[in-house]
């Protein structure tokens, strides 16, 4: 058994007061506890992050019984503690002041104004906190026409421009299958944080930071939005092809489904060797990734006769190879039982105490640090878990003075 002690994590000593709940939010606070950070989730007596009940399915008890915390609930949760506050209430927000003074980070993500009414915006607490980090994720951001709209990630894909280039060519415009406007700008947030975190230390100086839904999910454009911008021509929708890149689509092979992702002309030619069709890369109209952009539909009517010819074991087999670039279409479970999956450890387990065999199965974080490794310390709190212990432990609170705050309803 090794004697070194165990390697710090990247955030280690920060803590965030997380007043977020559904996916934005919770996604971004547990990434940074995912990286070491303190997590206090401050969620609402009796009722707790909507999410919860998101289901099923739900964490099953020992006894086979569902418990309040459904795998919607789980996905973005662990590494938390769980206080329950009225914030509403004024003796509410009292405890969350107190608890601002050992906290580096505040993140919520409650409707434009709502903070202000409750005094506890950023406006209304600089003062007494220079140095805190207040980040706030809405809908549509703090300004502009439809800032006091509420924002879910379903409808931030349809305005946000993704949905209108996602689905097939020919058919209605598709939502991404998860909820991808939520997680990129949550993804945001965290990034955000961090670097102001990073001018804190430099500056002494904390500050406010304002992330929009519906602004991430333009930036998620990407190169779809600059061929808009750049051309001025709308963007088209090419179902699970590509606006720049051909052949880069799934195709049916004799079994299965292949995803074929070749991306210059090398491995065109070397896809094409395989297939028995050397000449399809000499052809002057597929010889350069602009002229098989431009033949596009010739094109795909070739390769997919040809995919169509072999099973998908052989495609893989061979262009695999060749580095021509292809993978399998996998189902979720799949995608999980994939022995890439299970080498790199992208499924882990962590002990629970009213589950099931007392451990809850959980997807793990993807980054690999090599001095400051992930650390899973905790699973997913049931609601107001650690509250009595946040309350004694950080704010000095003894049992009596909790009892009247539960009796007041304001914990």
């Amino acid at each position: 058994m090794s004697s070194e002690s165990p390697k710090p994590s990247a955030l280690s000593g920060l803590r965030v007061l997380d007043l977020s709940r559904i996916l934005a939010g919770p996604s971004c606070t547990q990434l940074l506890g995912d990286f070491g950070a303190d997590i206090i989730k401050v969620e609402r007596p009796g009722h707790g992050d909507d999410t919860r009940k998101w289901g099923p399915p739900y964490l099953q008890s020992a006894q086979g019984e569902p418990l309040p915390e459904s795998a919607y609930y789980l996905s973005v949760n662990r590494n938390k503690r769980s206080v329950t506050i009225d914030i509403g209430q004024a003796e509410g927000q009292a405890l969350i002041r107190k608890l601002l003074k050992n906290t580096d980070v505040l993140i919520e993500n409650y409707k434009v104004g709502d903070m202000q009414k409750f005094k506890l915006s950023y406006d209304c607490l600089k003062d007494e906190f220079p140095q805190l980090v207040y980040c706030s994720i809405t809908g549509f951001g703090q300004n502009g026409p439809y800032a006091r709209r509420a924002g879910y990630d379903f409808m931030i894909q349809a305005m946000g421009g993704i949905m209108s280039v996602t689905g097939p060519e020919d058919g209605a415009p598709f939502k991404v299958g998860v909820g991808i406007a939520d997680l990129m700008c949550g993804m945001y947030a965290c990034n955000a944080i961090q670097a102001a975190l990073l001018y804190r230390q430099q500056s002494g100086k904390g500050q406010y930071i304002d992330c929009a839904l519906f602004d991430s999910q333009l930036a998620w454009l990407a190169n779809t939005g600059m061929n808009y911008i750049t051309s001025g021509e709308p963007a088209e929708r090419y179902g699970n092809g590509h606006p720049n890149i051909v052949p880069y689509d799934v195709y049916r092979c004799k079994d299965q489904h292949i995803a074929l992702a070749i991306g210059n002309d090398g491995q065109f030619a070397r896809f094409c060797e395989f297939a028995g069709t050397p000449e399809l890369a000499s052809d002057a109209r597929f010889s350069t990734n602009d002229q098989r952009v431009t033949h596009r539909e010739v094109l795909t009517e070739h390769v997919t006769r040809l995919m169509a010819g072999k099973p998908l074991q052989a495609w893989l087999d061979g262009l695999m190879t060749l580095g021509v670039p292809c993978g399998p279409v996998n189902t979720v479970e799949q995608a999980f039982n994939d022995p890439q999956a299970e080498h790199r450890g992208m499924r882990i387990s962590m002990p629970h105490p009213d589950a099931a065999n007392h451990q809850v199965d959980l997807i793990a974080n993807p980054v690999k640090f090599s001095e400051t490794p992930v650390s899973y310390r905790r699973h997913p709190p049931s609601l107001g878990e650690q509250r009595d212990s946040i309350l004694e432990d950080v704010l000095g609170l003894g049992t009596a003075e909790i009892q009247q705050l539960e009796t007041k309803g304001i914990i």
